[in-house]
């Protein structure tokens, strides 16, 4: 593992170049998990992340993935896309359900810790021949958190497989710090900023096919990203982010806070279920 780097300059980040950041990883210390087995710690601090999970039934997955059919109808009527629903937990009682669900949070509480903040909930809908790219990237990059011991659930609300466009990581990645990335501010078939490039000498990527109501788990410093979808299925997964309670936020993110684990930080806000579903 490559020593702790600070950055507190991050170039094209805006407002983040001005927070002093630790982005190293941190493995998982649990020794005593209560629904993980311990090769699966093992695994997760070797790999950065683990699958699959069945989290819900297929009725149930049905009954999210026909929720979510009706949210993206009622942010397209308001001219935005299908990656645009994004913090949905703090404006939707529905998805903060998720957020907080027991099943999710035993598994990143086993990784975790006993204090556990849920600060994220981002839908990534690549609609059918939609043409874009997640390229090449590690989460903690974008995220003005610190130290780096975010992971997120990637929860399948349709079947993703290689021919939609399912997620793909390359292992092991997480220990290598934080890489070097290009902008690509001006590429609109990217639905990033950044790419890291030159990937292949990481090694090989593993595809995250999941069968919708499935789920999968990454660290925050793993390389992982997704091709374009090209075929004429739609291929919508639900990220949950989720941190332990010493780790800081700041640009206002601590106000994205929700505690799903454990006592309540000084630092985090703890926002209650949103009315409007």
């Amino acid at each position: 593992m490559n020593a702790p780097t600070t950055f507190n300059a991050i170039p094209g980040q805006g407002d983040l170049a001005a927070v002093a950041r630790t982005l190293d990883f941190h493995p998982s210390t649990t020794t005593a998990p209560k629904v993980l087995a311990p090769e699966q710690i093992s695994q997760f601090n070797r790999d950065g992340y683990l699958k699959p999970f069945r989290i819900f039934s297929d009725a149930e997955v049905g009954g999210l993935r026909a929720y979510f059919a009706d949210l993206l109808a009622r942010y397209t009527a308001e001219g935005k896309d299908s990656y645009s629903i994004s913090s949905a937990h703090l404006r939707h009682g529905r998805v903060w359900d998720v957020l907080t669900n027991p099943r999710v949070v035993a598994i990143v509480s086993d990784l975790l810790g006993p204090s556990v903040v849920g600060w994220g909930s981002h839908f990534f809908c690549k609609m059918p021949g939609d043409g874009k790219t997640v390229s090449w990237h590690q989460d903690a990059s974008y995220w003005p958190l610190t130290p780096s011991k975010a992971v997120t659930v990637w929860l399948a609300i349709d079947y993703a497989d290689r021919g939609n466009a399912a997620m793909k990581y390359i292992p092991g990645t997480h220990v290598l710090g934080h890489l070097t990335y290009k902008l690509t501010e001006t590429d609109p078939s990217n639905v990033l900023n950044q790419t890291v490039p030159e990937v292949e000498k990481y090694g090989e990527p593993v595809y995250v096919e999941l069968r919708a109501g499935e789920a999968s788990v990454h660290s925050d410093l793993l390389l992982h990203g997704s091709d374009a979808n090209e075929s004429t299925r739609r291929r919508c997964g639900l990220t949950l982010r989720y941190t332990p309670g010493d780790v800081k936020a700041y640009m206002g993110w601590e106000d994205k806070g929700v505690i799903v684990a454990g006592d309540k930080p000084p630092h985090w806000s703890n926002r209650p279920r949103p009315t409007e579903e």
